[in-house]
């Protein structure tokens, strides 16, 4: 069983050479791992770590008593395996916004209404054809109106740019709230973890590979891992693959431990092997529950 002599003569290394001789375990290595289901996840574990307690140990951590909950250890396997965050996309620009907006089938269709209204306002027909035209009584009228025809295309395009505008900002605002709503419920969700031998809380996007989690009834998992302790854990994968059926997980059927599944029944404890991060630059198939 690991303890927590792993830790401890490595902690002032901080080069990527070093990284790879303290953890013994790569980034592609875990990521191909949690790719397994089943008997596969168990014969890969058996044949490349002995067990579960084999895997603890090429990561530097005691199932029993989890990490010492060292700064520069934490710092380093942020480092090494990435950090419990998925990046946040780009936010769109104002411009973007308004070009979004403009999109809109009905006020194409006023746009080109008031591109033609404002070109034949502007249309005068030829000299000769103008003496021919008309009394002299009805020219005045008409020429009156010809001045003042391009009000009605102004208009309209003047209508478009003010539903344009509003529609862009009320969307520019929205995805700001949006934005600093999904930060703080991110800042606020904890989850238990033992560090030290004490279990404790902390922020989600603390947790790094290597952490023994604590996982109960009614948590939503923040990480991948392997199970190491189960008391008939049943887990709701629906959100990956579709099925309402609860999966039942064990050490030695399928201890395998997904990122965005809902704990339904039980407790145990897992093995942080991946994290959002890590499953974000891979294109992982459930990074997307975030």
């Amino acid at each position: 069983m690991a303890t927590n002599s792993f830790r401890g003569s490595k902690h002032g290394r901080r080069d990527e050479a070093n990284h790879e001789a303290e953890f013994s375990c790569s980034l592609e290595e875990l990521r191909s791992l949690m790719e397994l289901r089943g008997a596969e996840s168990l014969t890969r574990i058996q044949e490349c770590y002995g067990d579960v307690h084999g895997l603890c140990a090429r990561l530097r951590t005691s199932p029993v008593e989890g990490l010492d909950g060292n700064s520069e250890d934490i710092d380093r396997r942020k480092q090494e395996f990435g950090p419990n965050l998925i990046p946040p996309k780009k936010p769109k620009t104002f411009v973007q916004l308004v070009w979004e907006a403009l999109q809109d089938v009905t006020l194409i269709i006023l746009e080109v209404a008031a591109i033609i209204s404002l070109g034949l306002s502007f249309y005068r027909p030829p000299d000769a054809e103008r003496q021919n035209c008309g009394s002299a009584a009805g020219g005045v009228e008409e020429e009156g109106e010809g001045e003042t025809g391009w009000i009605e295309g102004a208009a309209i395009l003047l209508s478009v740019v003010c539903v344009v505008l509003v529609t862009a900002f009320n969307d520019w605002s929205k995805e700001k709230q949006f934005r600093g709503l999904q930060s703080r419920i991110e800042q606020e969700q904890k989850f238990s973890v033992v560090r030290g031998g004490q279990v404790i809380q902390i922020k989600v996007s603390e947790i790094v590979v290597g952490d023994i989690a604590q996982v109960k009834y009614g948590d939503l998992l923040p990480a991948d891992g392997i199970l190491i302790q189960s008391n008939d854990l049943k887990i709701d994968e629906s959100s990956l693959t579709g099925e309402s059926d609860h999966v039942k997980k064990s050490l030695d059927k399928d201890p395998m431990l997904l990122s965005g599944t809902h704990v339904m029944e039980g407790s145990g404890k897992m093995l942080v092997t991946a994290v959002r991060c890590e499953l974000s630059d891979w294109n992982h198939l459930h990074a997307a529950w975030c």
